[in-house]
């Protein structure tokens, strides 16, 4: 979808005229219990306001109901009158900070403010440090709905911040709603992605704090002054669109995170994996643990560019290495196109699964990129192919993991104490790389063979 442009003093789409779609206050509900779907709520804001205008309503639906709100505030919107003469980017970012506390007191009193501080305008420029952010305070989010500005709202801010929470929602296993804020303005009726959104109805009390809520940022919906370039910013046309009882969420684009993808592209070889002693040495240390000379059909989960996949093919009569990152998948495809027993599929594990049975299955170096309800469905992936006989391997770096929920070592405790998996047969751990094998003891081979 292209972003579309636009002024905040020109005309627009008028409020009225999205009220008359056959869409609005139709779409799915977003609450279906009379309560918030998830024990905690994370709302982003790019811009003091954003979280007002966007979802006041269900900050205080969810307040009400007894969930504490978090809004994440990206910035501090220093920069919404750069021409301003009557006053300076820093002195307007002191009142709207105040002004977002002053609002999130009215939806939700004593919820926390938790401010980020970056660049207003320079959103983009941080992306990954806010997923980041996001991911460390989220943690395991299968029990958290994160809202966040449209991904295609019209403000590069807004989109910044919609790629950032749906990267978020993937590492961390979120509920992710998006809520569009210019679109409202700049688009025709027929440009929302209507058959994407779900709707929050707000009762009479939510529906009045909401609009207190979005009065409370005076910097932007009141003029600074009558000189030139302190003009009003959220005129009343502007602030017709919110004001209304029921809100409007994008459910249905998902979360999506490309951070592996735009590492392969960037670099030929991200981990050094023909250079480092530390993967030379891991991949020799993978191979000599393995309890069987020889597997029928093997299963390799985030192969890379295909440096392990190469040295266990000479182990294997068939091998299937699958990766998420098509970059990833094609430097692969290189290095191992002359084995006719190697296949190199794009996928997206646990999403995606690879047919048939496996007496092999080797994650290594992947597990932490998954969020932990993910890790629980690969678990289940894991035991509905494994066969009989078969060998799970675990292999993962030992330090921390920047920007996503687990660490190796989380990893390998989750996975080896699955009720699904088989048990520990065999263990090896250093400073840098923890290795185990999980194998049912009875088919663990004959030392006399």
């Amino acid at each position: 979808m292209t972003t579309a442009p636009f002024t905040h003093d020109s005309p627009g789409t008028p409020a009225e005229e999205w009220r008359r779609h056959p869409g609005w206050g139709t779409v799915p509900l977003l609450v279906t219990d009379g309560d918030v779907p998830c024990s905690r709520l994370v709302v982003v804001a790019a811009h003091p306001d954003d979280e007002s205008l966007g979802a006041g309503g269900l900050i205080a639906a969810a307040h009400d109901a007894g969930t504490t709100p978090y809004v994440v505030l990206l910035t501090a919107g220093e920069a919404s009158h750069p021409g301003s003469p009557t006053t300076t980017p820093q002195t307007l970012a002191t009142r709207r900070l105040a002004e977002a506390r002053k609002a999130l007191e009215i939806l939700a009193p004593g919820a926390p403010l938790v401010f980020l501080g970056l660049p207003d305008g320079r959103v983009e420029q941080t992306e990954a440090e806010v997923t980041a952010s996001l991911v460390d305070l989220i943690g395991d989010g299968r029990s958290t709905l994160l809202v966040a500005p449209w991904r295609h709202d019209g403000h590069p801010d807004h989109e910044a911040a919609g790629r950032a929470a749906a990267a978020a929602a993937v590492r961390t296993g979120a509920r992710l709603a998006e809520y569009p804020i210019w679109m409202w303005h700049a688009r025709s009726v027929d440009e929302a992605p209507w058959g994407a959104m779900s709707r929050v109805d707000l009762d009479d009390e939510a529906a009045r704090r909401k609009w207190l809520a979005v009065q409370s940022h005076t910097s932007q919906v009141e003029p600074l002054s009558d000189l030139p370039h302190d003009e009003v910013l959220l005129p009343g046309h502007v602030l017709a669109h919110f004001d209304s009882r029921v809100e409007h969420f994008v459910t249905g684009e998902g979360g999506a995170d490309d951070a592996l993808e735009v590492l392969h592209r960037a670099d030929a070889d991200p981990w050094g994996v023909d250079d480092r002693w530390y993967e030379l040495r891991k991949r020799r240390l993978t191979l000599a643990v393995l309890p069987r000379p020889r597997f029928r059909r093997a299963l390799e989960v985030g192969c890379s560019r295909g440096a392990l996949a190469h040295d266990l093919a000479g182990r294997c009569d068939e091998l299937v290495a699958v990766d998420s990152s098509p970059s990833a998948v094609a430097a692969a495809r290189r290095r191992l196109g002359h084995l006719s027993a190697v296949h190199v599929t794009h996928a997206t594990v646990p999403t995606d699964w690879p047919e048939g049975a496996f007496d092999l299955v080797v994650v290594s170096e992947v597990g932490y990129f998954l969020s932990p309800i993910d890790l629980d469905l690969l678990a289940a992936r894991i035991e509905g192919s494994l066969t009989e006989d078969g060998v799970v391997l675990l292999c993962h770096w030992r330090h921390p993991v920047e920007g996503w929920v687990l660490d190796g070592p989380e990893v390998h405790e989750r996975l080896r104490t699955s009720p699904l998996l088989p048990p520990e047969v065999a263990r090896y751990r250093d400073p840098d790389v923890e290795i185990c094998v999980l194998a049912r003891s009875g088919h663990w081979p004959d030392p006399a063979r």
